[in-house]
Formats: C-alpha cells, sequence, structure tokens
C-alpha cells in the first residue's frame, strides 16, 4: 500500500473509532442500567431482571448477518449510519416502556438498541479492511480504544439523567441512548472507504472459498473458540455484578461506575495492545488475557467490598481486550478479502449468540448461587482457551519441523 493509502486508513480508523465512542456508548448504558431497570419494572420475582440485558445481546446477534447482508447491498457507511438510527430508536422506546411500566416493552426495546449494536461490532472489521497487513491489529485497536471515551460519555449520561423524569426512574438514562445515536450518524457521515474486493472474488482477493471451508481451519476454531469464551465470560460477569453491587448494600451509582471502570479497562489497553501483538504475537496475547480473566475471578472471590468489586471488573476489561483483539486478530488472518462479509458475519452471529445465553443465565446463576459462581466459571473456560492455544502452537511447530 502507498503512503497515502496508509494516511486515508488511519483516518478511517479514526472515523470509526469517535462514533465507537459515541454509539458504543450506548452499552455501559444499557449494562448497567439495564439489570437494574428490570429490576425496577418487576414484582417479587427478579429472576428476570437481566432478561432486557439478554434482549441486547439477542439483538446483536441477530443482527449480525443482517448486517453483513445490508452492507454487503448499500455499502457499510450506509449500513453504519442506519444502525446508528435504530440505536435511536431503540431509546426512544425504551424510554416510553419505563413511562408505561411494561418490562416486555422494555426488553423489546433493548433488542432494537442491540440491533443498532450489531453494525457498531462491524467497525473493527472494517478498519481492518482498509489497513495494509501490518497495520491491521493496530486499526482494530484504534477502533476499540474509542470505547474509552464510551466508557466514560455512557456512564457519566446515565448517572446525570437517571432521574431526569423523576419518579420514573432509568427513563433519562435511555432517552440518552437515542441522542448518541443521532450523534453517531453525524460522525459516519464523515466516513470515506476504498472499493474492496467482491464477495464473487477478484485477482486482489482470491476467489472466495465455502463458508464451511473457511470454518474448519484450525487456527479460526480456536479464534473463535477464545474470542467467544473471552466475550461471554466477561459478559457472564459483567451483567451479574450491578446487581450483586448493589445487593451488597451499595448504590446505583457505585454499580454505574463501576461498570465505568470496567468498560474503560475494556478499551483502554487499546491504544498498545497492536503494538504487544506487533512485537509478542496474537496468541500470547490472548493468552495472556485469559490469565488476566482468571485473576478477576480470584479478586471477586476474596471479598465483597466495593474496592474488590471495581479491581475484578477492571481486570475482567483488561482481559477481554487482550482476549478479543488478540482472537480478533486471528480470525482476520484467516479469510480472504472476498470472503470478509460472510465470514464476519457468521462469527458475529455464533459470538453473541453466545454472549446472549452468557447474560440470561448471568441473572439466574446470581440469583439461585450468588456472585461467588459467576466467578467460579472463569476457571474451566480459560482453561480450555489456554489447551487449545498450547495445540495450535504445537501443531504449528510439527508443521515448521516438517516442512
Amino acid at each position: 500500500m502507498t503512503g497515502q493509502s496508509l494516511h486515508e486508513a488511519k483516518r478511517t480508523a479514526l472515523v470509526l473509532a469517535a462514533a465507537q465512542a459515541f454509539v458504543g456508548a450506548a452499552t455501559p448504558i444499557t449494562i448497567s442500567m439495564g439489570g437494574l431497570a428490570g429490576s425496577y419494572l418487576l414484582s417479587a420475582d427478579k429472576s428476570l431482571a437481566t432478561l432486557p440485558v439478554t434482549s441486547f445481546n439477542i439483538g446483536v446477534a441477530l443482527g449480525a448477518l443482517p448486517a453483513a447482508l445490508i452492507m454487503r447491498a448499500v455499502g457499510r457507511r450506509s449500513g453504519f449510519m442506519g444502525g446508528s438510527i435504530a440505536t435511536f430508536a431503540g431509546g426512544v422506546l425504551a424510554a416510553f416502556a419505563l413511562f408505561q411500566a411494561s418490562f416486555w416493552m422494555f426488553a423489546g426495546a433493548l433488542l432494537l438498541v442491540g440491533l443498532g449494536n450489531s453494525f457498531v461490532q462491524q467497525y473493527r472489521f472494517a478498519a481492518a479492511d482498509q489497513a495494509p497487513a501490518n497495520f491491521k491489529p493496530r486499526a482494530i485497536a484504534w477502533v476499540l480504544g474509542g470505547g474509552v471515551f464510551a466508557a466514560i460519555i455512557g456512564p457519566q449520561l446515565a448517572i446525570n439523567t437517571r432521574e431526569l423524569f423523576a419518579p420514573v426512574s432509568f427513563a433519562g438514562a435511555f432517552l440518552s441512548v437515542a441522542f448518541l445515536g443521532v450523534v453517531g450518524a453525524f460522525i459516519l457521515s464523515f466516513l470515506r472507504l476504498r472499493k474492496e474486493p467482491a464477495e464473487t472474488g477478484t485477482p486482489e482477493g482470491g476467489e472466495a472459498r465455502p463458508l464451511g471451508v473457511i470454518l474448519r481451519q484450525p487456527r479460526f476454531l480456536v479464534a473463535l473458540f477464545c474470542g467467544v469464551a473471552t466475550f461471554a465470560l466477561m459478559s457472564f460477569v459483567m451483567t451479574g455484578a450491578p446487581l450483586a453491587i448493589v445487593g451488597c448494600g451499595f448504590s446505583p451509582d457505585d454499580a454505574t461506575l463501576g461498570i465505568s471502570w470496567h468498560v474503560i479497562a475494556m478499551f483502554g489497553p487499546s491504544f498498545f495492545t497492536g503494538h504487544l501483538i506487533t512485537r509478542f504475537g496474537k496468541e500470547r496475547v490472548v493468552a495472556a488475557g485469559m490469565f488476566l480473566l482468571i485473576g478477576c475471578a480470584l479478586v471477586a472471590l476474596s471479598g465483597i467490598a466495593l474496592w474488590q468489586f471495581w479491581t475484578a471488573l477492571i481486570l475482567l476489561g483488561i482481559g477481554w481486550n487482550f482476549g478479543f483483539i488478540g482472537a480478533t486478530a486471528m480470525v482476520a488472518d484467516c479469510y480472504r478479502p472476498s470472503e470478509k462479509n460472510k465470514v464476519q458475519g457468521m462469527h458475529d452471529f455464533l459470538l453473541f449468540s453466545l454472549v446472549a445465553f452468557s447474560s440470561l443465565m448471568s441473572g439466574q446463576v446470581y440469583n439461585a448461587f450468588g456472585w461467588d459462581m459467576l466467578n467460579w466459571v472463569i476457571f474451566p473456560v480459560t482453561g480450555l482457551c489456554l489447551i487449545s492455544l498450547g495445540t495450535l502452537a504445537l501443531r504449528r511447530r510439527r508443521t515448521v519441523q516438517s516442512a
């Protein structure tokens, strides 16, 4: 690629990072307020309190494949702007549902916000596809770095607008989600993307292979497993954390600030994660993420003081960053430009289907077994990820030795 192309790739990553900062800020609001608002709308039985958060994740999963198809038909810029409008509509409907005291309407509204977020999840792939090979990990990291600002913007909006329409709690926070969608659509209007190889295959991209062939690659399978496990564990623990914090006598604002620190930790390392991947390799960075998740569980199991909740959430966020960015970069190695839409769509469909399931189970497990059990689950899952990474490394070493 020429210097001009690298400049354009950097500009694209920066625009998408700015969009991530605003449209992505809907996610910490949804996660921190969704379960609490669900509990607020329910009567004595609170077992479905996290269902609205699950609806959000279901929306992300259901939107993954359609988002890829829509952007293939109308282009990524128009698709991304449409996703921002869906976020706006979901925020308005969520606020209306709270005024109507309708739990199921509220859950449906967060599903719509999730559909909008399915386009946000494609930002990182768009940045990578516009970048030269040696800039891809940093392009992904730059976009996710926008989440640092999302971690500040979203929770601060939630805290300052939560009681804006008192006595109807939480309505203001979700109306701010609508505001974020409008701002995001404006930012995305500045996006300029170069034409990419078509799905049918080009000399540049190579003939597109069947999806099954791509999915059966050992490297893809390990990357998918580690990415899904990292994200699902993060969602599982994060979704239950606000309920646990408030359940231990702390305030909703304490829970929201905990999620804010968590999301900062999720995206803050992105400014140097790309450099770590370049220096140490993708697999080692993913493995480091797994050990950080284990550290999260150890801190969480050590006590229920506020600093322990917050420290565990910070470690959970950094572990997610290393594990997920590293796994995403591994996935990007496994497909040709002509295959990107179907692979990325299928990847995110599988990913967020399991993330949705994990967020639903978070409320169930928390109500049945408590905060500790949410963290015990981390150990076997991270152990399997480390084994899969080790197996992949041994397989590659044997291939090199036999060559």
